[in-house]
Protein backbone atom coordinates (compact mmCIF):
# COMPACT_ATOMS: atom_id res chain seq x y z
CA UNK A 1 0.00 0.00 0.00
CA UNK A 2 1.20 3.00 -0.59
CA UNK A 3 2.91 6.25 1.45
CA UNK A 4 2.03 9.57 0.50
CA UNK A 5 4.68 12.45 2.17
CA UNK A 6 2.72 15.73 1.93
CA UNK A 7 4.83 18.99 1.92
CA UNK A 8 2.74 21.67 3.24
CA UNK A 9 2.67 25.44 4.07
CA UNK A 10 4.40 27.14 6.78
CA UNK A 11 1.75 26.34 10.07
CA UNK A 12 1.00 29.61 10.33
CA UNK A 13 0.02 30.24 6.99
CA UNK A 14 -2.59 27.21 7.47
CA UNK A 15 -3.58 28.50 10.41
CA UNK A 16 -4.47 31.78 8.39
CA UNK A 17 -6.90 30.23 6.45
CA UNK A 18 -10.29 29.60 7.39
CA UNK A 19 -11.13 27.14 4.94
CA UNK A 20 -7.54 25.01 5.51
CA UNK A 21 -7.56 25.51 9.33
CA UNK A 22 -11.38 24.48 9.86
CA UNK A 23 -10.74 21.22 7.52
CA UNK A 24 -9.08 18.11 7.12
CA UNK A 25 -5.94 19.43 8.34
CA UNK A 26 -7.06 20.21 11.66
CA UNK A 27 -8.70 16.53 12.26
CA UNK A 28 -5.67 15.02 11.20
CA UNK A 29 -3.51 17.12 13.27
CA UNK A 30 -5.58 16.11 15.98
CA UNK A 31 -6.17 12.50 15.97
CA UNK A 32 -2.24 11.76 14.30
CA UNK A 33 1.13 11.51 15.68
CA UNK A 34 2.94 14.35 16.17
CA UNK A 35 6.39 13.58 15.47
CA UNK A 36 9.99 15.53 16.12
CA UNK A 37 9.74 18.77 13.79
CA UNK A 38 12.77 20.47 11.59
CA UNK A 39 12.89 24.42 12.42
CA UNK A 40 15.12 24.16 8.78
CA UNK A 41 12.75 25.55 6.41
CA UNK A 42 12.74 23.83 2.45
CA UNK A 43 15.82 22.10 3.71
CA UNK A 44 14.16 20.88 6.95
CA UNK A 45 11.38 19.42 4.84
CA UNK A 46 14.07 17.95 2.17
CA UNK A 47 16.50 16.48 3.76
CA UNK A 48 14.48 13.04 5.31
CA UNK A 49 13.36 12.63 1.61
CA UNK A 50 16.84 13.07 -0.47
CA UNK A 51 20.43 12.54 0.56
CA UNK A 52 23.15 15.05 -1.14
CA UNK A 53 26.56 15.96 -0.04
CA UNK A 54 27.12 19.49 1.72
CA UNK A 55 25.05 21.25 4.57
CA UNK A 56 22.96 23.43 2.28
CA UNK A 57 20.55 23.05 -0.23
CA UNK A 58 21.59 25.00 -3.59
CA UNK A 59 18.20 26.00 -4.33
CA UNK A 60 20.07 28.42 -7.21
CA UNK A 61 21.95 25.58 -8.94
CA UNK A 62 19.03 22.71 -9.07
CA UNK A 63 16.39 25.74 -10.13
CA UNK A 64 19.55 26.36 -12.66
CA UNK A 65 19.96 22.98 -13.80
CA UNK A 66 15.76 22.40 -14.23
CA UNK A 67 15.28 25.28 -16.22
CA UNK A 68 18.90 25.42 -18.42
CA UNK A 69 20.33 22.22 -17.66
CA UNK A 70 24.00 23.69 -17.61
CA UNK A 71 24.32 24.25 -13.75
CA UNK A 72 27.42 21.40 -13.45
CA UNK A 73 30.42 22.82 -13.19
CA UNK A 74 30.07 26.26 -11.80
CA UNK A 75 28.65 28.36 -8.57
CA UNK A 76 25.63 29.64 -9.12
CA UNK A 77 23.03 32.51 -6.96
CA UNK A 78 19.54 33.91 -7.91
CA UNK A 79 19.63 37.38 -8.70
CA UNK A 80 15.10 37.31 -8.69
CA UNK A 81 13.77 40.62 -10.25
CA UNK A 82 12.02 42.81 -6.90
CA UNK A 83 10.27 45.71 -6.22
CA UNK A 84 11.19 47.41 -3.51
CA UNK A 85 9.61 50.19 -1.47
CA UNK A 86 11.18 52.68 0.89
CA UNK A 87 9.61 53.97 3.79
CA UNK A 88 10.80 56.87 6.15
CA UNK A 89 13.52 54.17 8.18
CA UNK A 90 14.28 51.55 5.37
CA UNK A 91 13.21 49.91 2.59
CA UNK A 92 11.19 46.41 2.52
CA UNK A 93 10.48 44.24 -0.59
CA UNK A 94 6.86 43.98 -1.76
CA UNK A 95 6.92 41.58 -4.32
CA UNK A 96 9.94 39.00 -5.97
CA UNK A 97 9.98 36.64 -8.57
CA UNK A 98 6.76 36.23 -10.67
CA UNK A 99 6.52 40.07 -11.58
CA UNK A 100 4.41 39.71 -15.19
CA UNK A 101 7.57 40.82 -17.22
CA UNK A 102 7.58 39.80 -20.64
CA UNK A 103 10.75 38.20 -22.18
CA UNK A 104 11.45 41.42 -24.22
CA UNK A 105 11.67 43.14 -20.85
CA UNK A 106 13.77 40.80 -19.55
CA UNK A 107 16.26 40.93 -22.23
CA UNK A 108 16.08 44.24 -22.13
CA UNK A 109 17.56 44.61 -18.48
CA UNK A 110 19.66 41.49 -18.91
CA UNK A 111 21.65 43.78 -21.62
CA UNK A 112 21.94 46.48 -19.50
CA UNK A 113 23.09 44.68 -16.44
CA UNK A 114 25.51 42.41 -17.95
CA UNK A 115 28.33 44.92 -18.02
CA UNK A 116 27.80 45.75 -13.99
CA UNK A 117 27.87 41.98 -13.19
CA UNK A 118 30.46 41.33 -15.52
CA UNK A 119 33.04 44.02 -14.19
CA UNK A 120 32.49 41.97 -10.52
CA UNK A 121 33.14 38.59 -12.35
CA UNK A 122 30.21 37.14 -12.54
CA UNK A 123 27.35 36.30 -15.40
CA UNK A 124 23.79 38.06 -15.31
CA UNK A 125 21.37 35.13 -16.86
CA UNK A 126 17.61 37.00 -17.57
CA UNK A 127 16.73 33.83 -18.86
CA UNK A 128 13.34 33.61 -17.38
CA UNK A 129 10.39 36.03 -16.70
CA UNK A 130 10.54 35.29 -13.01
CA UNK A 131 13.97 33.26 -12.29
CA UNK A 132 17.25 35.10 -12.59
CA UNK A 133 20.77 33.73 -12.11
CA UNK A 134 24.62 34.69 -11.50
CA UNK A 135 27.10 32.41 -12.74
CA UNK A 136 30.26 32.48 -10.71
CA UNK A 137 33.53 30.25 -11.22
CA UNK A 138 33.77 27.58 -9.18
CA UNK A 139 36.25 28.98 -5.50
CA UNK A 140 34.26 32.44 -5.71
CA UNK A 141 33.27 33.33 -2.49
CA UNK A 142 29.01 33.29 -2.41
CA UNK A 143 27.02 34.82 0.55
CA UNK A 144 24.54 33.27 2.55
CA UNK A 145 21.24 35.28 1.77
CA UNK A 146 17.49 35.31 3.14
CA UNK A 147 14.80 33.64 0.74
CA UNK A 148 12.15 36.06 -0.84
CA UNK A 149 9.30 34.59 1.37
CA UNK A 150 11.90 35.24 4.55
CA UNK A 151 12.57 38.59 3.62
CA UNK A 152 9.55 39.54 2.00
CA UNK A 153 8.12 42.87 3.97
CA UNK A 154 10.35 43.05 6.37
CA UNK A 155 13.57 45.51 6.79
CA UNK A 156 15.74 44.91 4.33
CA UNK A 157 18.38 45.39 6.14
CA UNK A 158 17.93 42.45 8.38
CA UNK A 159 18.52 40.04 5.77
CA UNK A 160 21.55 41.59 3.09
CA UNK A 161 24.90 39.89 3.55
CA UNK A 162 25.87 41.19 6.49
CA UNK A 163 29.90 42.03 7.55
CA UNK A 164 33.51 42.56 5.74
CA UNK A 165 32.54 39.24 3.21
CA UNK A 166 28.99 40.93 2.90
CA UNK A 167 30.09 44.28 1.73
CA UNK A 168 30.90 43.42 -2.01
CA UNK A 169 27.05 41.63 -2.29
CA UNK A 170 25.41 45.23 -0.44
CA UNK A 171 27.41 47.29 -2.89
CA UNK A 172 26.25 45.34 -6.13
CA UNK A 173 22.61 45.51 -4.19
CA UNK A 174 23.07 49.26 -4.12
CA UNK A 175 24.33 49.40 -7.97
CA UNK A 176 21.75 47.32 -9.33
CA UNK A 177 18.67 48.99 -7.90
CA UNK A 178 20.42 52.66 -9.40
CA UNK A 179 20.84 50.88 -12.65
CA UNK A 180 17.12 49.97 -12.83
CA UNK A 181 15.73 52.74 -11.05
CA UNK A 182 15.74 54.68 -14.52
CA UNK A 183 15.34 51.68 -16.80
CA UNK A 184 13.15 52.38 -19.90
CA UNK A 185 11.42 48.91 -19.25
CA UNK A 186 10.29 50.26 -15.85
CA UNK A 187 9.39 53.49 -17.48
CA UNK A 188 7.22 52.34 -19.78
CA UNK A 189 5.80 49.80 -17.35
CA UNK A 190 4.67 52.27 -14.53
CA UNK A 191 3.14 54.33 -17.33
CA UNK A 192 0.67 51.58 -17.74
CA UNK A 193 0.44 50.97 -14.12
CA UNK A 194 2.19 48.09 -13.82
CA UNK A 195 4.66 47.56 -10.86
CA UNK A 196 8.57 48.39 -11.49
CA UNK A 197 11.83 46.49 -11.35
CA UNK A 198 13.83 48.16 -8.83
CA UNK A 199 16.30 45.93 -7.12
CA UNK A 200 17.30 42.35 -7.29
CA UNK A 201 17.15 39.61 -4.47
CA UNK A 202 20.50 37.41 -4.21
CA UNK A 203 19.71 34.12 -2.89
CA UNK A 204 19.98 30.36 -3.02
CA UNK A 205 24.04 30.26 -4.06
CA UNK A 206 25.78 27.24 -4.41
CA UNK A 207 26.91 24.05 -6.74
CA UNK A 208 25.22 21.58 -8.11
CA UNK A 209 25.06 18.16 -6.10
CA UNK A 210 28.09 15.26 -7.06
CA UNK A 211 24.69 13.39 -6.12
CA UNK A 212 21.42 12.89 -4.97
CA UNK A 213 20.02 9.69 -3.87
CA UNK A 214 16.08 9.10 -2.41
CA UNK A 215 14.05 5.81 -1.79
CA UNK A 216 11.17 7.85 -2.93
CA UNK A 217 9.08 6.08 -5.83
CA UNK A 218 7.68 9.60 -7.44
CA UNK A 219 7.30 13.28 -7.11
CA UNK A 220 4.60 15.86 -8.13
CA UNK A 221 5.70 19.03 -7.59
CA UNK A 222 6.09 22.95 -9.45
CA UNK A 223 9.06 23.72 -7.67
CA UNK A 224 12.22 23.82 -9.69
CA UNK A 225 14.62 22.80 -6.77
CA UNK A 226 12.26 19.63 -6.36
CA UNK A 227 12.21 18.89 -9.40
CA UNK A 228 15.48 18.76 -10.02
CA UNK A 229 16.31 16.94 -6.62
CA UNK A 230 14.25 14.08 -8.69
CA UNK A 231 15.35 14.21 -11.69
CA UNK A 232 19.10 14.36 -10.58
CA UNK A 233 18.39 11.06 -7.66
CA UNK A 234 16.80 9.26 -11.15
CA UNK A 235 12.91 9.27 -9.97
CA UNK A 236 9.60 9.82 -11.73
CA UNK A 237 8.93 13.79 -11.62
CA UNK A 238 5.75 15.20 -12.28
CA UNK A 239 4.22 19.18 -12.40
CA UNK A 240 2.28 18.74 -9.52
CA UNK A 241 -1.89 18.05 -10.85
CA UNK A 242 -0.56 16.14 -13.76
CA UNK A 243 -1.22 12.99 -12.31
CA UNK A 244 -4.39 12.70 -10.01
CA UNK A 245 -4.52 11.47 -6.66
CA UNK A 246 -6.42 8.19 -8.16
CA UNK A 247 -3.33 7.58 -9.95
CA UNK A 248 -1.44 8.05 -7.45
CA UNK A 249 -3.00 5.90 -5.27
CA UNK A 250 -5.40 3.08 -6.41
CA UNK A 251 -3.81 1.76 -9.19
CA UNK A 252 -3.21 -1.48 -8.64
CA UNK A 253 -0.10 -3.19 -7.11
CA UNK A 254 0.90 0.63 -6.28
CA UNK A 255 3.41 0.73 -3.37
CA UNK A 256 6.26 2.69 -2.15
CA UNK A 257 6.37 6.63 -1.19
CA UNK A 258 4.64 9.45 -3.52
CA UNK A 259 5.57 13.17 -2.52
CA UNK A 260 3.24 15.49 -3.45
CA UNK A 261 4.34 18.85 -3.30
CA UNK A 262 1.42 21.32 -1.76
CA UNK A 263 3.92 23.98 -0.03
CA UNK A 264 2.75 26.91 -2.53
CA UNK A 265 -1.35 25.93 -2.54
CA UNK A 266 -3.68 27.79 -0.21
CA UNK A 267 -7.31 27.72 0.58
CA UNK A 268 -10.05 26.19 -0.91
CA UNK A 269 -7.53 24.42 -3.89
CA UNK A 270 -5.28 23.03 -0.83
CA UNK A 271 -8.41 21.60 1.13
CA UNK A 272 -10.96 20.71 -1.95
CA UNK A 273 -8.66 19.24 -4.22
CA UNK A 274 -5.93 17.34 -2.66
CA UNK A 275 -6.39 16.94 1.31
CA UNK A 276 -10.10 16.01 0.97
CA UNK A 277 -9.38 13.76 -1.52
CA UNK A 278 -6.67 12.11 0.31
CA UNK A 279 -8.83 12.01 3.10
CA UNK A 280 -11.27 9.73 1.00
CA UNK A 281 -8.62 7.73 0.30
CA UNK A 282 -7.30 6.48 3.30
CA UNK A 283 -10.89 6.33 3.95
CA UNK A 284 -11.39 3.31 1.46
CA UNK A 285 -7.94 2.06 2.79
CA UNK A 286 -6.40 3.30 -0.34
CA UNK A 287 -3.03 4.57 1.45
CA UNK A 288 -1.76 3.48 4.34
CA UNK A 289 -0.51 6.86 5.98
CA UNK A 290 0.01 10.28 5.35
CA UNK A 291 3.12 11.98 6.25
CA UNK A 292 2.41 15.80 6.90
CA UNK A 293 5.75 18.17 6.64
CA UNK A 294 5.07 21.42 7.51
CA UNK A 295 7.53 24.17 6.08
CA UNK A 296 7.74 25.50 9.49
CA UNK A 297 9.29 22.37 9.97
CA UNK A 298 6.18 21.04 12.08
CA UNK A 299 5.29 16.71 11.39
CA UNK A 300 2.22 14.85 11.61
CA UNK A 301 1.72 11.40 10.55
CA UNK A 302 -2.02 10.34 10.44
CA UNK A 303 -2.84 6.41 9.83
CA UNK A 304 -6.39 4.76 8.53
CA UNK A 305 -6.42 4.10 12.48
CA UNK A 306 -5.88 7.06 14.07
CA UNK A 307 -10.01 7.63 12.51
CA UNK A 308 -10.96 5.86 15.33
CA UNK A 309 -9.24 8.67 18.06
CA UNK A 310 -12.46 10.51 18.46
CA UNK A 311 -11.94 11.13 21.86
CA UNK A 312 -9.44 13.54 20.49
CA UNK A 313 -11.13 17.22 20.37
CA UNK A 314 -11.18 18.46 16.89
CA UNK A 315 -10.40 22.14 17.10
CA UNK A 316 -9.33 24.84 14.34
CA UNK A 317 -5.94 24.96 13.76
CA UNK A 318 -3.93 27.02 16.20
CA UNK A 319 -6.75 27.40 18.57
Amino acid sequence: MIRIILLLPAWKRCVASAVVASGTLARWSARGDRLAGNASPDEGILRPLFEWPGKDLPIAALSRQFDAGDAAGSLWMRADPAHVRADMSTARMLACGELGLSIAECRSIERDLKPLFGDAGFEFDACRTDRWYLRAAKGSELPHAASPDDAIGDDLKLHLPQGPAGKRWRQLFNEAQIALHNHPVNAGRIARGAIGVNSLWFWGAGALPDYVRTQLRSTSSNRPEMRALAGLAGIESLPLGQRTIADSVESPGSDGSVVLDLVDLRDRVLEEEWLLPLDRAMARRRVESIDLRFASGEHVVIRHSHRLRFWRRVDELGS
